[in-house]
């Protein structure tokens, strides 16, 4: 069984904390969503940040296109690593 990591990208923590709460019903018993603030490439102002939430789970333990859903209702977007 391999590990993935799926990274819901969104646009203000507000939106992350909200989103990471979502996402618990995702995630097998134990597993924790993690929040994580990325500036922008060439920004230095702290308004222009993504904020990630990260969740680390077996590959087939998660509902991908659920995540995706719910990342783009929230004006963001899904990436796997």
């Amino acid at each position: 069984m391999t590990d993935l990591r799926h990274i819901l990208v969104l646009p203000d923590r507000e939106t992350a904390e909200t989103v990471a709460e979502q996402c618990t019903e995702f995630l097998r018993a134990g597993g924790e969503p993690e929040l994580h603030r990325e500036a922008l490439a060439g920004e230095d102002d702290a308004e222009d940040a993504q904020w990630l939430v990260v969740l680390e789970e077996p590959r087939e333990g998660l509902d991908e296109e659920g995540l995706a859903a719910l990342a783009e209702a929230h004006g963001g977007w899904l990436e796997r690593d």
